[in-house]
């Protein structure tokens, strides 16, 4: 089956912790149709402590500066976005990049934002700004396509979270 595009998905630093109720993926819980990890108050509690420094969250000078540095990168790879949303503590991108597997897409998206940040001294030199993984599914029909891009860009606000 023809992989259309990607839909990625990656945290900001600090902002979504194992044991959080929203849940969480680590590598007993990544398998499509694999259940999320459970809220648990303690794992979360322990994962705070665990920070090496605050955790990040992307405001209105920061989220057009991720969000540029990505279609910017899309642009020189000849990559097409369909769907991109930085909020405040993640970053929706669908993007059909058939040059690279899903994994090299995000982790080069997340480096080129990173570097613009620091080069718009909007953050410092050693400053954590992602989680170390991305959520990284692969879209093999239009009609799933359409979906995530409908999600990304119409469904981000409280109340609008959900789509099939």
């Amino acid at each position: 089956m023809p992989v259309l595009a990607y839909f990625l998905t990656w945290t900001t630093y600090g902002t979504w912790l194992h044991g959080d109720e929203r849940g969480s993926v680590d590598d007993e819980h990544n398998a499509v149709g694999t259940a999320l990890i459970d809220a648990d108050r303690l794992r979360l509690r322990s994962g705070r402590r665990a920070l090496r420094e605050d955790a990040f969250t992307l405001d209105a000078k920061t989220r057009p500066v991720v969000e540029r540095a990505i279609r910017d990168h899309a642009e020189h790879r000849r990559w097409r976005i369909d769907a991109l949303s930085a909020r405040s503590n993640h970053v929706h991108v669908v993007v059909a990049a058939p040059s690279h597997p899903a994994a090299v897409v995000a982790g080069q998206f997340k480096s080129w934002a990173t570097r613009r940040l620091r080069e718009s001294g909007l953050i410092g030199e050693r400053r954590r700004v992602w989680t170390k993984m991305a959520s990284t599914r692969i879209l093999h029909t239009e009609a799933s396509r359409s979906a995530v891009v409908d999600y990304v860009r119409n469904f981000q606000d409280p109340g609008r979270r959900s789509f099939k």
